[in-house]
């Protein structure tokens, strides 16, 4: 297998944690999107979408978004399991990845991309350009603070965001949890059950991946 990769966006580290967790080791292969390399027609060849990650297969098919690569590597390698083992484990787990993902990972998203000058003409992922909308980085800082307000909440209810096991939607959240430090908008010190969370998310070699 190889990962179309790049290490500093936090949609492929997802990826790269997912595998981490499973004990595989693909050929990585950095796309570096500071360049546009997502946009050469070498890479577009391998996903028209122009994003990462890409996991490639032995046989050559390729495998877009997160959600799909781990349906594919969840079957392909059930152990162990990081989308459930009951039907209601299974349905909190993607229940909770969802939330993760929309509600904080892609609120920081809008954030970084309606206001930084290095995303002009770039705000929505993809081979079309789209112009920022300043409003919208500040809706997107509104609803990071909400979000911090949800997972706090989960947490103080139960060890990993889905439930009693580590899982996805861990991987989801840390993930939205670092990359809001890049746009200053990290939890507050006042939520205790984050950094509890945050601190054993880190103790797990995959965190680094």
């Amino acid at each position: 297998m190889k990962l179309y990769d790049y290490t500093m966006a936090p949609s492929p580290r997802r990826a790269r944690m997912f595998l981490a967790e499973k004990g595989l080791e693909p050929e990585i292969v950095q796309v570096d999107l500071r360049a546009s390399a997502q946009l050469k027609p070498e890479f577009l060849a391998i996903n028209p979408q122009a994003t990462v990650p890409v996991l490639v297969l032995d046989d050559g098919q390729a495998i877009t978004e997160n959600l799909a690569i781990a349906a594919y590597l969840e079957a392909a390698y059930p152990e162990p399991p990081l989308l459930g083992t009951t039907p209601l484990e299974k349905a909190r787990v993607l229940q909770w990845n969802s939330r993760a993902e929309f509600e904080g990972l892609l609120a920081v998203a809008e954030v970084l991309r309606n206001g930084h000058p290095a995303f002009a003409k770039r705000a929505i992922t993809g081979t079309d350009d789209y112009e920022q909308i300043p409003q919208l980085a500040e809706r997107g800082r509104a609803r990071v603070g909400r979000f911090w307000g949800v997972l706090e909440q989960r947490l103080a209810q139960s060890p990993f965001v889905s439930g009693e096991r580590f899982g996805m939607a861990d991987i989801t959240a840390v993930v939205a949890v670092d990359f809001a430090k890049v746009v200053r908008l990290a939890p507050p010190e006042s939520c205790t059950s984050i950094r509890r969370w945050h601190e054993a998310m880190r103790a797990r070699p995959s965190y680094g991946a």
